[in-house]
């Protein structure tokens, strides 16, 4: 919920990862990109990848429009227990769901003998109901708009199973699944629908839109420490001068010269910079740089090296992610959702990573105007984040659901647009340690490129995702039993 261009761009998810989204970093969440997601399809990355279709209504809110698409979905159901097992509806998130990723949630299925479900979210991937994604078409792409996809999928699909099955009238109990934007989702299908699921699990759950998001910049500050934040603040002003005096030879060391836009550049370094600490790595920025500064030598240059050899060839971050010419391509492609986040940014929940006033880690002119400047340089005019009704529609921190895991690790700059304090029959738990990082409770951590779920035996502390992993089965369980032992009635 992407660094974000968040979430992705919010942020940061193949199938399942939330994030981990799926061609760049995208601004704000990281997400996997086409190489490696073609490299993960081949190895045991995926519980599956057989692609089923739904015929979805494209506008919800219309009862004169009957227009459908045919929307991607996934199961997996080599654990369920057919009789009364459960089933775990995974939400995917703003980019290209390509199967089901096994990662925690498989895990959880096999123990409760659950089948899982993924509907990949309308417009991305293969789910597109237009052949163009101009700004005309993208009017039903929305957080309410997918939110009834995935009332009306779960209605369908129990039907279906009721078909199987011979029988009729019978309901399983059903909870859901989500981690960043899709973890918001999560917890807003609860909110919104809570007599079709008993409950559900919203890890890194970015359900609180912000207009300037001054506090992902500060926790960057926060998780790379001081010795660390100094170099990084350094280098930021040695670029910004340098790009006053020496603007082409600066991008061209990068690797970036197809960023004519400062601002896109500026974003571009910023979040090469963000990726580890968002996904529990920061030992391999911060180890060369400190370094690079103890040895006296060039900072720019050590920072171009981690930027092409780490941000992008590590992880297959496309610059061109960041080009805003490439942001206003409408060619639908079910590799690139650079686009779709950016449109949903600017008319929903905005998470503007703007520098702050002062001690700051990245520069200064990433403020609100360049991102306002982009919504209208990419779409037109009117474009605006309607921030304040989203957070009205949905409550933001104040959400007024029930039955709702918020999850969060420490050291992830998206866990201030979290739900970061219990309430009740909402409990939040913040997962504290060295590398805890997006969704990790779902992957582990660190999350590195060639081991997305992680390991939990790499955090200082292994035990702090432990322990709230068996907190997140105690109350799935809870409310599984009492949904089913209440015939659905009781919320």
């Amino acid at each position: 919920m992407g660094t974000m261009r968040l979430l992705k761009p919010l942020v940061v998810s193949v199938s399942s990862l939330f994030f981990v989204a799926l061609s760049g970093f995208a601004h704000g969440f990281v997400m996997t990109p086409r190489s490696l997601i073609n490299r993960l399809s081949q190895s045991s990355y995926y519980l599956t990848t057989k692609e089923l279709w739904f015929d979805q209504t494209l506008d919800h809110y219309s009862p004169y429009d009957h227009r459908q698409f045919k929307q991607r979905y996934y199961e997996f159901l080599d654990y369920f227990q057919v009789t009364d097992g459960p089933i775990f509806l995974k939400i995917c998130g703003e980019s290209s769901c390509n199967g089901i990723s096994n990662d925690y949630l498989g895990v959880l299925a096999k123990k409760f003998g659950a089948a899982v479900v993924s509907l990949e979210h309308r417009y991305y991937g293969k789910s597109s109901p237009f052949k163009s994604h101009t700004t005309e078409n993208l009017k039903y792409l929305s957080s309410k708009q997918a939110l009834f996809d995935l009332a009306v999928f779960r209605q369908w699909y129990q039907e279906s199973l009721n078909l199987k099955r011979n029988r009729t009238g019978a309901e399983n109990s059903w909870f859901v699944f989500g981690v960043s934007y899709s973890g918001a989702l999560s917890a807003w299908f609860r909110l919104k629908f809570p007599h079709l699921t008993c409950g559900s699990l919203a890890s890194s759950a970015v359900v609180h839109a912000v207009y300037n998001y001054t506090d992902y910049d500060k926790q960057v500050g926060e998780s790379a420490g001081p010795e660390c934040k100094a170099v990084l603040q350094e280098i930021t002003e040695l670029v910004d001068r340098s790009l006053e005096t020496n603007k082409k030879e600066l991008k061209e060391q990068f690797g970036a010269a197809e960023l004519e836009i400062d601002g896109d550049f500026l974003y571009f370094l910023a979040d090469a910079a963000v990726v580890v600490f968002q996904y529990g790595h920061p030992d391999a920025l911060c180890t060369p740089l400190v370094e690079a500064k103890k040895a006296g030598v060039d900072l720019v240059a050590a920072y171009a090296k981690y930027v092409k050899e780490y941000f992008v060839g590590t992880f297959c971050v496309s610059v061109e992610t960041y080009n805003q010419k490439h942001l206003k391509n409408t060619a639908v492609k079910e590799g690139s959702s650079d686009r779709l986040w950016w449109f949903q940014v600017c008319t929903e929940v905005a998470y503007f990573q703007v520098a702050p006033s002062n001690d700051t880690v990245r520069s200064s002119k990433i403020d609100t105007k360049y991102h306002l400047d982009l919504c209208k340089n990419v779409f037109g005019e009117g474009i605006y984040p309607e921030v304040d009704v989203t957070n009205i529609y949905y409550g933001g921190t104040n959400i007024a659901g029930s039955k709702i895991i918020f999850t969060n690790g420490s050291q992830d700059p998206w866990r201030h647009a979290s739900k970061q304090t219990s309430s009740p029959g909402m409990p939040s738990y913040i997962i504290t340690c060295h590398n805890c990082g997006h969704g990790i409770d779902m992957r582990e951590c660190p999350q590195s490129v060639s081991s997305i779920e992680g390991n939990a035996q790499s955090c200082n502390i292994p035990d702090a995702v432990n322990k709230v992993r068996q907190k997140m089965i105690e109350h799935i369980n809870l409310w599984l039993s009492e949904c089913k032992g209440s015939g659905w009635h009781s919320m």
